[in-house]
């Protein structure tokens, strides 16, 4: 059971994430892929992903030997460079610690020994596995997660106008219940009680799109408490068929300018492309500048704002692809 506890300071600090954070998104779906659960929903997603991953994602493995990542990976950021940014820039006594809970009893691997002591290669093994680990297992599905995002905030949105911040709560969590200040979220196979005590610095609701198995939980001091629940209908997301990674222009365009091509459905400006496909606005407005070099977008300005929209030739290039795969 987790109990949780509110002051008053902490019932008018709770937030729903108004958007999804692909650093968290991507360690749930990993921890998802390690876990023997559910098979019979989860296998071929499983095996499919396992055989795609490529070498570069071996060292995350030694990053939660028992399936429990240290503490300083647990960071939000709105894309994956600003995530692993945020991982990047942990103190360092906080990295030491959560190794050294890890191994304690045992000998860590070369490169997390290295770690330990701060290596600069030892980080670049870190941020290419994880970056590898991103592109291979979330961003063909990103835009669904988006999209299911959105649907769940707007649910809950509506929730809290028509029937209180309580019948949200429990809403999230079918069979919780809130009384007396505390939230109380019973865990069916998980022995013990775990008491977290907000003390005013308030409550991040996040839902997750990958994990099936109960509330996710950062609880780090002078820090909003984050939780994330599983949501969505409970099975595996897989690529859309306009997205599939065998689709032939990804070798032509490059995975997130494809994306990015698609995206474009409608005018999008570069931050709102940004989001919409998980890169921060620089790498956005760097891939729209190479599309539009190609003669795939046109980009107008208004005032500060600039609005990209799709060519004729990149209209009829992704039907001739779609019709090619």
């Amino acid at each position: 059971m987790i109990r949780i506890h509110f002051t008053a300071d902490d019932l008018v600090r709770v937030r729903f994430a108004p958007r999804p954070s692909p650093v968290p998104e991507l360690h749930a779906a990993l921890m998802m892929l390690g876990a023997p659960h559910e098979a019979l929903l989860f296998g071929r997603w499983r095996s499919r992903l396992l055989r795609n991953l490529p070498s570069a994602v071996r060292p995350l493995a030694d990053l939660a030997p028992d399936g429990v990542a240290p503490t300083f990976l647990d960071v939000l950021g709105h894309t994956p460079e600003e995530g692993f940014a945020l991982i990047r820039a942990a103190r360092a006594e906080a990295v030491r610690a959560g190794i050294e809970q890890l191994y304690g009893r045992r000998p860590p691997p070369p490169w997390i020994r290295s770690l330990h002591s701060g290596d600069a290669g030892a980080w670049q093994t870190l941020q290419r596995a994880q970056r590898a680990a991103y592109e291979t297992v979330l961003a063909p599905v990103w835009p669904q997660v988006q999209d299911l995002h959105r649907a769940e905030f707007t649910r809950h949105a509506v929730v809290v106008a028509e029937r209180g911040l309580g019948a949200a709560l429990t809403g999230l969590a079918p069979g919780s219940r809130l009384r007396d200040g505390v939230w109380e979220w019973s865990l069916p196979g998980v022995p013990g009680v775990r008491e977290i005590r907000l003390g005013g610095r308030g409550l991040i609701l996040r839902p997750t799109f990958h994990w099936r198995h109960g509330p996710l939980l950062q609880d780090r001091p002078d820090r909003p408490v984050a939780l994330a629940y599983p949501a969505g209908q409970g099975l595996p997301l897989v690529p859309d068929e306009g997205s599939k990674p065998d689709d032939p222009l990804t070798g032509v365009l490059g995975r997130t300018r494809l994306a990015l091509l698609r995206s474009l459905d409608q005018a999008h400006t570069t931050t709102g492309l940004a989001r919409r496909i998980g890169v921060s606005n620089a790498t956005a407005s760097a891939h729209a500048s190479a599309l539009r070099a190609a003669g795939l977008i046109t980009t107008t300005r208004t005032g500060r704002s600039v609005r990209h929209t799709r060519t004729a030739l990149a209209k009829l290039l992704l039907t001739s692809g779609a019709a090619d795969g």
